[in-house]
């Protein structure tokens, strides 16, 4: 980074470089090196719009607690994911002033505030089995200031139960939808409103739902338009697409 650093200032003095050019060049350098085992990228929100978020399976509590000791004087919020009751006792024992929810296995360092944002997410949810990955979505959006109403157990089994919520289905921003077993309802709800529309696969079902990769299979081949998908049991990456999507709606209001 030295290097780098001194001739983009080189650069700059000598007018060859804009101060926005430089900026944006500055952007890609930046990083702290955590021991042996991480490196955080603290320009990460300049150039996404969102910190880094820490990982949490293969980590260490102690490994977990040290990045975020590191991040939270930078940032308003820090996340880490995919974290057991028992891992995040294990990281609050060294680290204090933290807030976790079970249901999501999200640990933070600050608690989920008033939104930020008017553009509301619903999460719809097909059956209560869903319910840890449609929680980390909705978890992850409300942490970063979004608001979410939660659209929970309606599943195609039962097609009267989302259509009983149809009228405010479109009223959201955006749409996450999260189904097991064949999962079909993010075709359904796609074909019913002109939101965008999320799916996420899960890993819910009996055998030949294949850990997700039928529900994954079927969302990937939807017939209704205007459907994204990420990968199974992803609700983190769900969240940060609608993020995305309503910054971008946000800067254009």
């Amino acid at each position: 980074m030295p290097d780098s650093l001194r001739q983009i200032l080189t650069a700059i003095a000598h007018g060859q470089l804009s101060v926005e050019a430089a900026y944006r060049q500055l952007q890609h350098l930046t990083y702290e090196p955590i021991g042996d085992f991480a490196r955080i990228d603290h320009q990460r929100q300049q150039r996404t719009g969102f910190p880094e978020v820490i990982w949490g399976p293969g980590k260490t509590p102690q490994q977990i607690a040290e990045i975020l000791e590191r991040m939270r004087p930078h940032y308003p919020c820090v996340l880490a994911t995919r974290i057991s009751p028992e891992v995040f006792e294990a990281v609050r024992s060294r680290l204090g002033g933290l807030h976790y929810f079970e249901k999501a296995q999200i640990c933070s360092t600050a608690p989920i505030l008033p939104p930020q944002s008017p553009l509301q997410v619903g999460l719809v949810c097909a059956g209560t089995a869903d319910l840890p990955v449609a929680e980390e979505a909705a978890i992850t959006l409300q942490l970063c200031g979004f608001p979410v109403e939660r659209f929970w157990d309606v599943g195609v089994a039962g097609i009267h139960r989302l259509l009983s919520v149809r009228d405010r289905l479109e009223e959201m921003a955006v749409l996450i939808v999260v189904a097991g077993m064949e999962g079909a309802l993010p075709s359904v709800v796609a074909g019913l409103v002109s939101v965008p529309v999320i799916a996420v696969p899960t890993s819910v079902g009996y055998g030949a739902n294949f850990g997700g990769l039928a529900a994954l299979l079927t969302m990937l081949n939807s017939c209704a338009p205007g459907i994204g998908v990420v990968n199974i049991d992803n609700g983190f990456g769900a969240a940060m697409l609608a993020a995305k999507i309503l910054r971008s709606l946000s800067q254009r209001l």
